[in-house]
């Protein structure tokens, strides 16, 4: 008589679900960490990258994959080569892994003031640990770039739009500057996303994104994603499972959710930036607006140049920084008094956001930052942009007379 399987292992070897005979418009979310192979020799194959599949979710997934390759598409849409992607945890993890990657000790790079504080922490407090040198310079002049270049430079880091401040690179330049240099030029294009600007069509190696932003777009997951030359990206894929920083297979599929809606997101926060930014510049409460469509601001020429336009005019990005007048005391005012606008950390989601730039993270840059103590930036989200002055004009108001 055949013995029945024990309880235990009937109620763990289930019968498989039958693939569905249609193709689901959605895309499924593959959270499994583990495969099963039909034998060894495939098994090791698998491991050693011989053959093509899946075998530890540590290395691979096919939901994350699938957002990578999906970034890659957006960002590599006209670029001069092929472009492949590899997804992160978090926007810092892919950075971290691009540094690590084409860094070694005695290495030196360049990077921007203004600087994202987390990736400036990152160079000065985790690889100066390691022997990696850094120059910090502002780019609104090259020349400054090309001094600090050194036979050691082994990269040239950017931010397409500069966060707070909305600095804009010349990353045609950069790219010139990297090739003549020996060096590769990494952006960080988190703040212009590919609806507004494709590094990589410019020169870029590698572009870099927290995708927990506006690839997303909706505060409710987390990731980072690098795109580039196949090559640089299998290098970085190696380092990723050394250091550990796989996105997840659900906030995977919430980030590829996210880019079929990314473009109409993006160009109405960025139309409704425009309209607050210039709105707002005019209250007498104001010392200075930073935001690139601003024809006084000093990147403005340059991303009338290198920014996507639409039928609603250039793209200069969705986020405006705002620098009442009276210091410090003015920019806590200032955000403590809006009532539509919520005080909150990260950019890029459906509502709009303010953040006292000098209280949080970016406080950490120091002298030579370009940031102002009493600086307020606004991530500018899909409401109407009526109303968003109303609240920010109620709030500049409300200012003490020091602060005008």
């Amino acid at each position: 008589m055949r013995r029945r399987k024990g309880e235990n292992t009937r109620s763990v070897h289930l019968p498989a679900p039958e693939p569905p005979p249609q193709d689901p418009l959605g895309p499924p979310v593959w959270r499994s960490s583990a495969w099963h192979f039909g034998d060894s020799a495939e098994y090791a194959e698998a491991f050693d990258d011989k053959s093509p599949g899946y075998a530890y979710g540590l290395a691979d997934n096919p939901t994350t994959a699938s957002f990578a390759s999906a970034v890659a598409s957006l960002e590599g849409a006209a670029a001069p080569e092929d472009v492949a992607g590899q997804a992160f945890a978090s926007g810092m993890a892919a950075v971290n892994a691009v540094l690590m990657t084409f860094l070694r000790a005695g290495a030196h790079i360049v990077a921007p003031t203004p600087l994202y504080g987390g990736t400036h922490s990152l160079i000065t407090n985790v690889l100066a640990r390691f022997g990696v040198g850094a120059d910090f310079v502002g780019y609104g002049e090259l020349s400054r770039v090309r001094a600090a270049i050194k036979p050691n430079t082994k990269i040239i880091y950017a931010e397409t739009l500069s966060n707070p401040t909305m600095a804009v690179s010349d990353i045609r330049g950069l790219y010139r500057i990297a090739r003549a240099a020996g060096a590769l030029l990494v952006v960080d294009s988190t703040f212009a996303t590919p609806i507004v600007c494709r590094p990589l069509e410019h020169g870029a190696d590698l572009v870099i994104h927290s995708a927990t932003k506006y690839l997303g777009g909706h505060d409710d997951c987390a990731g980072g994603v690098a795109v580039g030359r196949p090559d640089l990206i299998a290098q970085l894929r190696e380092v990723r499972i050394d250091t550990g920083g796989t996105l997840s297979p659900d906030d995977a599929f919430l980030l590829r959710r996210g880019l079929e809606t990314l473009t109409l997101r993006v160009r109405r926060m960025c139309s409704t930036a425009m309209v607050f930014a210039a709105a707002v510049a005019k209250h007498p409460a104001v010392r200075r607006v930073d935001y690139p469509g601003l024809p006084g601001h000093p990147g403005h020429q340059l991303a009338r140049h290198l920014f996507d336009s639409g039928p609603e005019g250039t793209r200069y990005g969705a986020c405006v920084t705002i620098t009442p007048r009276g210091g410090y005391d003015a920019g806590v005012a200032l955000a403590d008094a809006l009532k539509l606008v919520p005080i909150a950390t990260s950019a890029g989601g459906t509502r709009t956001k303010a953040a006292h730039v000098a209280s949080a993270a970016h406080g950490r840059l120091g002298e030579g930052s370009g940031v102002d103590a009493a600086a307020v930036r606004f991530s500018i989200g899909l409401e109407d942009a009526e109303d968003l002055i109303m609240d920010v004009t109620k709030a500049l108001d409300s200012l003490p007379p020091s602060g005008r």
